[in-house]
């Protein structure tokens, strides 16, 4: 029997997966396989923790392989090559994958197409993005109206997901390296690997007498509690259709009770839309990722203090709501994403560090990261990418922390300095009087760090340069 190929790369799941449905309807054996690209593994961007969720991914997409009669082939090197050696071996006449539209992705795959048979089958994304364009044929660099446009384009019942296959008809005999063992343990208290345990968190949240997406537009912003799906790192990987995420939605709005519960599943699928939007605007603007989209702000004269940012780093700002975050980052390779804002603001802002070297940490921590929605995300705190916040929106971190974690429960978990803080205290400790800070054994400046720069400077400091910036450019 002949074969054909299922070239796994941001898709490892059975279920609602068009590359995989082609290749098992060309009607010849199925050869699953995912290749170790040393550019994407060695890359300065890659993260320990997100190479270890996708082991562990594969490792579970191999079982779940197996329970329908196949199994995964790893091969280590460069995409063509590796193809090309296995199409060789086996006599495989077809490549089916799943298209994807990061810089990179696109050069690979325009690469293999031209030495192989590759056929994109279904994309990373709902959309194409150039399908969502303006009357005059041109990208949107807004998200509302893009939104409004990409609602419009779709119908819901097209994400209904189509199941997998019952079986896979596979050759068998074929050489394998093994699957790499994740370099780290893996934070098991937040995300389990493989495509099951991400559709039995997507139902959690949207499914049931009282889902958590019915209650998403009052607590998706509470970093101390868990009112948000949590889904970002199975998009990532593709353990979870962004397809089947959006049919959720649909389908959670539709059995709403009331009007609070149906803003919440539709405010849950703007979310989604954000992704989508991002994605396009990497794809038609490839040179974000190493400049602000905004010429105005491309020559901020940026601190860059060393000092600065390796405090920020390392959690240790004084700021009790940014060093939680970046904590829980650094432990656990996730964070909230009011969370993400925050920390964003404060080191691009309050520190006036380039946006740049808070984007590289993100992929180099994040298990969820992506290079358009990281990008997207920063530029927009930063104030110089698409649909940016105003430059002059600089995020207060004691109000942050005062309205989105208001009894300190997020910051006491990943700051065990601050356990015994008085609860009058938690957001603002350098405020605690000293011989208060003795009794409970936190002495500010020693024990935890006091505040690394203060607020309302750094506030009128960040107005001011930008400001210069975008009166120099003339915009």
């Amino acid at each position: 029997m002949s074969s054909v190929i299922w070239w796994i790369r941001r898709d490892l799941r059975l279920n609602d997966n068009s590359a995989l449905q082609a290749a098992v309807a060309s009607d010849q054996a199925v050869i699953p396989v995912f290749i170790l690209d040393p550019k994407l593994i060695n890359s300065q961007n890659a993260s320990e923790k997100r190479l270890g969720f996708l082991w562990a991914g594969l490792d579970q997409l191999n079982q779940d392989l197996g329970a329908r009669g196949s199994r995964l082939i790893i091969r280590n090197g460069p995409p063509a090559a590796a193809l090309k050696k296995l199409m060789l071996e086996e006599d495989a006449k077809l490549i089916f994958a799943e298209a994807d539209y990061s810089p990179y992705a696109r050069k690979r795959d325009a690469d293999v197409a031209l030495q192989l048979p590759l056929h994109l089958e279904g994309r990373t994304s709902i959309s194409h993005p150039e399908a969502v364009l303006k009357s005059n044929g041109k990208p949107y660099a807004v998200y509302s109206p893009y939104m409004r446009a990409w609602k419009a384009l779709h119908k819901p019942e097209e994400w209904l997901p189509r199941p997998a296959p019952a079986q896979i008809h596979s050759p068998k005999g074929i050489h394998s390296e093994p699957i790499p063992l994740a370099p780290i343990m893996m934070p098991d208290s937040y995300f389990k690997p493989g495509e099951v345990a991400a559709r039995e968190r997507l139902a959690a949240f949207t499914i049931g007498l009282e889902p958590e997406i019915y209650h998403y537009v009052e607590g998706r912003n509470r970093m101390d509690l868990n009112a948000t799906a949590m889904i970002s790192p199975y998009l990532r990987f593709g353990m979870l259709s962004a397809r089947e995420a959006a049919w959720a939605a649909f389908q959670a709005q539709q059995s709403a009770p009331d009007t609070q519960g149906r803003k919440g599943a539709e405010t849950w699928l703007n979310e989604l839309i954000w992704r989508e939007f991002y994605i396009s605007i990497l794809y038609n603007h490839p040179e974000v990722l190493g400049q602000s989209f905004r010429p105005e702000f491309r020559d901020i004269p940026w601190r860059n203090d060393a000092d600065d940012y390796a405090a920020w780093c390392k959690g240790c700002t004084g700021y009790p709501i940014v060093d939680a975050a970046m904590r829980q980052l650094t432990q656990s390779g996730w964070m909230h994403n009011r969370a993400r804002m925050i920390v964003a603001s404060f080191l691009v802002k309050d520190l006036l560090i380039d946006w740049r070297w808070g984007q590289r940490l993100f992929m180099q921590q994040l298990i969820d990261g992506d290079p358009a929605a990281n990008n997207g995300g920063w530029q927009w705190t930063a104030g110089t990418g698409t649909d940016a916040a105003p430059y002059f929106r600089i995020f207060n971190p004691t109000l942050q922390s005062k309205k989105y974690d208001p009894q300190g429960i997020f910051i006491r978990k990943w700051i065990p300095e601050l356990s015994q803080m008085p609860q009058k205290y938690i957001h603002t400790p350098w405020e605690l009087p000293s011989d208060k800070q003795s009794e409970i054994g936190c002495i500010i400046g020693k024990d935890y760090p006091a505040p690394i720069i203060e607020h309302s400077f750094a506030r009128q400091r960040s107005l001011h340069t930008y400001k210069l910036s975008k009166d120099f450019s003339g915009q």
